[in-house]
């Protein structure tokens, strides 16, 4: 169950994260992963999914930032630094020491059928809304008034791109952990970015790299019982750096 779980959820990070890393907006997982905490805090607390936990605190924490950037003109990195630190704050009040790994670093080794069933659903319509909206988000990196001549719904289509950004969040504090999220949609394109030579090679990549990183990690927990969030990411981190000698080649 695990495995599964975790090659869905790492492929599709990869694969939103190439749209991510293109816009410059792979970091933005890790303080929405810290907006996480509460409801992962919560989620553990009462005994039901961590993502199911997270991803309203996902949502709220986007548009509480949205909010207060067109209430007080602040600069967006001082807003979502006093909106992740206070959520991080509040987590902490109320979360039990001895589960504080769980929150952190994520425990997938947990994931029964029904959550299994839900993040492969959840996975795939990450996939399904970001294979068809790619070359639309690209177009609106470009230019997006040229995007608006071609017909491109900008709005909807950075709606869209927002919904998927968060429920990756959610879905990945079940494998990484709210610290750690940023990291599961940063480091399979950039290891992608140095091998590939085109767009389409850059996203299948990236999708290749998240699926094998996650299966890689998972397998790694269960023959070592080390957690499976950190092992997954120290795979991507072993394969950005086997990239980096194919990319001088």
């Amino acid at each position: 169950m695990s495995l599964a779980s975790g090659v869905f959820i790492g492929a599709a990070g990869g694969y939103l994260g190439s749209l991510m890393l293109s816009r410059r907006m792979a970091l933005v997982a890790g303080p929405l992963g810290h907006l996480t905490l509460p409801g992962i805090a919560l989620a553990i607390l009462y005994g039901y999914d961590v993502s199911l936990g997270a991803f309203p605190f996902v949502v709220l924490g986007i548009v509480l930032i949205w909010a207060l950037e067109l209430r007080t003109k602040l600069p967006m990195e001082a807003l979502t630094a006093i909106v992740f630190s206070s959520s991080v704050a509040a987590a902490f009040l109320f979360l039990p020491i001895e589960q504080a790994e769980t929150a952190l670093v994520g425990d997938i080794g947990k994931a029964g059928p029904g959550d299994t069933a839900a993040s492969i659903t959840a996975s795939l319509f990450i996939l399904v809304a970001a294979k068809t909206s790619y070359t639309k988000l690209v177009l609106i990196n470009i230019s997006e008034d040229l995007a608006v001549s071609e017909g491109v719904h900008v709005r909807r289509t950075n709606l869209l791109y927002l919904l998927c950004i968060a429920l990756i969040v959610a879905l990945g504090v079940k494998v990484v952990g709210g610290l750690l999220t940023a990291a599961l949609v940063a480091i399979p394109p950039a290891v992608a970015r140095n091998v590939a030579r085109n767009m389409r090679q850059y996203a299948a990549g990236s999708l290749l790299v998240g699926a094998g990183s996650a299966a890689a990690g998972v397998v790694l927990f269960q023959l070592t019982g080390l957690p499976a969030g950190p092992l997954v990411i120290l795979v991507d981190a072993a394969l950005f750096l086997a990239s980096l000698a194919l990319a001088r080649r």
